[in-house]
């Protein structure tokens, strides 16, 4: 499988504070064109997340949609997602690799050359890199890495880097002329007032930016 260069990320409190229902957006997300959804909400009670990544690999495998779901193995597995993304609290990327194969998107998070080399060499198939910019979605996150840092990464390893936090329409040219391979967003598409226009804006400067670049990811 090759990784989409748009990565769409939920959270449910941002969409309830734009008077959004989280699997509303995803819908909405997918049926715009987002190619991957990456489910976190992992502060959600066990069987709520479970209902929501039911309903959540549903929309995604109507659409064509690649699926990837935060620190949760287990769940990945049971709905048949494509994939995991793991943060640095969670289980370390050799192992989860061992456990899903070599089928399955692992991804990681790294925000320099060093841990990104390491998590390659683990067997992550991608990594998502940041935070690029300020964001106002995820409290207790450390100073961002700018353009230099998501560059500085993308430089250092061969798998598809993504950068996340902050990423607007108007920044897609800029990070991924800085050599990533996509973005990852999050209140771009759960705070707009029509999720479904935003995804189209978003799929927009993706693709225009690739088209500048000569060709990369679809």
């Amino acid at each position: 499988m090759t990784l989409p260069a748009l990565m769409v990320l939920t959270d449910r409190h941002m969409a309830a504070d734009a008077g959004h229902d989280l699997v509303e957006v995803v819908v909405a997300a997918v049926g715009a064109g987002a190619p991957t959804v990456l489910l976190r909400e992992k502060d959600l009670p066990r069987a709520d997340r479970h209902s929501v990544a039911v309903h959540l690999r549903a929309a995604t495998a109507g659409a064509g949609a690649t699926l990837i779901v935060a620190s949760d193995v287990a769940l990945a597995r049971r709905v048949g997602a494509d994939g995991v993304h793991l943060g640095a609290e969670d289980l370390p990327v050799a192992t989860v690799r061992r456990l899903v194969g070599p089928d399955l998107f692992v991804g990681g998070t790294a925000r320099d050359p060093s841990m990104a080399r390491r998590l390659v060499h683990e067997g992550a198939s991608y990594l998502g890199v940041g935070p690029t910019f300020p964001t106002k979605s995820k409290a207790g996150l450390p100073e961002p890495i700018g353009v230099g840092g998501v560059r500085a990464v993308a430089s250092a390893v061969s798998v598809p880097v993504i950068a996340i936090a902050g990423i607007t329409a108007e920044r897609v040219d800029e990070v991924m002329a800085a050599g990533a391979w996509g973005v990852a967003v999050i209140g771009a598409i759960s705070d707009a007032p029509d999720p479904h226009s935003a995804t189209h804006e978003m799929m927009l400067a993706v693709a225009k930016a690739v088209e500048a670049l000569g060709g990369a990811p679809a």
